[in-house]
């Protein structure tokens, strides 16, 4: 969500009605940090305003709801996911493959990172069982996209079943975001492109 514009107090020092876009900044990044590491039924309001040393009236003036807070937060962690996958496709243009390997590799890097906790996205599809919470809406769009877009690229490679194809590869990377957290880097995820490339050679044979 785009900060709201600030507003400056009038002339009898009252407070403006917008929160300033430099304490909504401070908002998502302190509730984005919670959140992931944390979980979003874990943290309330207060740590939020705390960490980001605001008052919550402020933060209420910039999100109407803690839901629409971590809605917020989900946008923001979803254009990341974004910025990493579609670095991994310009990195190797024209070639499909290569541009999913290179996804699953920086991956299993990234799990071995300190406070590494695997997919925001999906840990909110876990802790929001109900369809239309406004964190899990934003969650599940992800996936569907995500979905698409393997499906996509297994298409461009020229499986056999791009559908399959494309399921079996959001499969492993679902798998990789949860084993992570309880087995770490050593565990099955130090497998995940040697594992995603048979699949591939498999599925075009």
């Amino acid at each position: 969500m785009t900060p709201r514009a600030t507003s400056q107090p009038d002339d009898q020092g009252r407070e403006p009605k917008t929160a300033s876009p430099r304490a909504a900044d401070r908002i998502r990044r302190s509730a984005r940090d919670l959140f992931y590491h944390q979980g979003i039924r874990a943290v309330g309001v207060d740590a939020i305003v705390a960490e980001a040393g605001v008052t919550k009236p402020s933060l209420y003036r910039s999100f109407s709801s803690k839901d629409e807070l971590a809605a917020a937060y989900l946008r923001d962690y979803e254009h990341e996911f974004w910025r990493r996958f579609d670095a991994a496709a310009d990195a190797h243009p024209g070639d499909p493959r290569a541009q999913i390997l290179a996804y699953f590799t920086g991956l299993a890097e990234r799990t071995g990172l300190p406070g590494y906790r695997g997919c925001g996205l999906t840990n909110a599809c876990v802790e929001y069982p109900e369809p239309g919470h406004p964190a899990r809406q934003v969650a599940v769009a992800n996936k569907q996209k995500v979905r698409e877009r393997l499906v996509d690229l297994a298409r461009r490679m020229g499986a056999r079943d791009p559908e399959a194809l494309g399921d079996g590869l959001q499969l492993l990377l679902e798998g990789a975001y949860v084993s992570s957290q309880m087995l770490g880097p050593e565990g099955p995820v130090r497998h995940l492109a040697a594992v995603a490339a048979r699949l591939i050679d498999a599925s075009l044979e």
